[in-house]
């Protein structure tokens, strides 16, 4: 982890969810964090280790939403929407490898000794259906099995089934702790409410401000609060490597003023 993940972490009081406690018996990815910067370097040659240099998905997007009818939902933070694996022009690929479309997201993580993120996830990673289980599971056939550094073969020797997985998850976990958006934009005095508007520039200062980085708000065609997206690109494994923050390359969904960022109905 960098010195300036470790900083962040401790001035938000999080616990950092390190993804290497799995791995650590098998000697992490083997990757380090010293070589290319997906998206970054335009010079990497086309035989660039993929399991070490995320490709074609370097550009990441950790998805957050506001949803104000979800039973259990914390009022006072955003919720896991995923971790979004785009190609470096934006676009992307999905559902990259249904032979890895795991099921029963809860007992795998349980059996291989994840059950801190998955205490986290159920308070943090909640359908708005009710059914948990079955987004978590969407999620990483959808995205998570389009990580290169994630493919089966880029694990380490003597690694279960799953493995893979596990590290998602795990990962997707950590970088949401470094992003408290709730917080943030009520340090600027932010705060949901039913009468007050915002503007698009008012939180986007606000977020600028708090992370050094520009995220990207989405908001529904009423102009309410509904997602956030923060960028990054990765150096290394999503195992362990390095997510380095970007400002955001696609400009927000919202209105310019009038933006309804609604309490949550609990």
């Amino acid at each position: 982890m960098s010195v300036t993940s470790l900083v962040m972490s401790s001035l938000l009081g999080v616990s950092y969810v390190n993804p290497m406690n799995f791995f650590q018996s098998l000697d992490g990815s083997g990757c380090g964090t010293s070589g290319p910067i997906s998206c970054q370097d335009a010079n990497t040659p086309p035989a660039a280790n993929t399991c070490c240099f995320e490709s074609p998905g370097g550009l990441i997007l950790q998805t957050q939403v506001w949803d104000t009818d979800v039973a259990g939902s914390p009022e006072d933070s955003w919720t896991i929407h995923g971790l979004w694996p785009d190609n470096c022009d934006g676009s992307y690929i999905e559902n990259c490898d249904p032979s890895r479309d795991y099921t029963d997201i809860a007992g795998l993580l349980e059996s291989q000794g994840a059950s801190s993120t998955l205490d986290f996830m159920q308070q943090y990673w909640l359908n708005d259906d009710g059914t948990n289980e079955k987004f978590w599971e969407h999620e990483w056939a959808t995205h998570g099995t389009c990580y290169s550094t994630l493919d089966v073969d880029c694990l380490p020797s003597g690694s279960p089934t799953g493995a893979e997985a596990v590290a998602f998850f795990e990962t997707v976990v950590r970088v949401f702790k470094t992003l408290p958006t709730y917080d943030w934009l009520a340090q600027a005095g932010i705060t949901p409410s039913s009468d007050q508007t915002y503007s698009l520039s008012s939180m986007l200062s606000a977020l600028q401000d708090a992370s050094g980085y520009i995220p990207a708000l989405s908001c529904s065609r009423s102009g309410t609060l509904s997602s956030i997206s923060w960028y990054f690109n990765l150096q290394g494994s999503i195992i362990d490597g390095e997510f380095v923050p970007i400002d955001n390359p696609k400009d927000s969904s919202c209105p310019s003023s009038g933006i309804r960022y609604l309490p949550k109905e609990g």
